[in-house]
């Protein structure tokens, strides 16, 4: 038998292991009957007045818990952030090529991070690089929505898109 947090109280309000209430009975014999049903006596409202208690197998309850978490986890879908990188010298056709992999990545239902990576002097032409990365948003604009609009983070700029959300 097993006794889960410690029952104080003199009387307490018991539930059967069929669901029904047995009402308001003193601990030892809600114990007693328990223990004759071979189950356990298990607190489920310590705060209420008089505390309530439980009589059931706490061992198939906390397996019927975690095979219910575990059909949940089952059920999630997982959504990865893929990143591609530019320049602001990178090529119309180059260009294509990287906002069709986005494309893809989108279709696949997750994110993508769009990197603009400034090197050497290139920093000084931040209007460059934001037409580029404006240019690459315009062009996904049917199959994506802007999350992050594009910001500047040391020599990178940066946004992101997400999956437009299908009706």
């Amino acid at each position: 038998m097993n006794i889960n947090n410690t029952i104080r109280a003199t009387e307490i309000r018991v539930i059967g292991a069929d669901g029904e209430a047995l009402g308001v009975i003193p601990t030892s014999e809600a114990l007693a009957l328990a223990e004759q049903q071979q189950l356990d006596l298990v607190e489920v409202s310590p705060s209420a007045v008089p505390p309530v208690c439980r009589i059931m197998d706490y061992g198939k309850f906390k397996y019927q818990q975690s095979k219910k978490l575990q059909e949940a986890r089952k059920k999630q879908v997982h959504v990865e952030v893929k990143e591609i990188k530019l320049r602001p010298k990178t090529d119309d056709h180059d260009l294509d090529f990287k906002i069709k992999h986005v494309r893809r990545f989108l279709e696949e239902g997750n994110k993508a991070k769009v990197t603009l990576v400034f090197r050497g002097r290139e920093i000084t032409h931040m209007d460059i690089g934001r037409a580029v990365i404006e240019k690459f948003a315009a062009a996904l604009t049917d199959i994506a929505v802007i999350e992050s609009h594009p910001r500047v983070d040391g020599r990178q700029m940066f946004m992101i898109v997400a999956p437009k959300v299908k009706k």
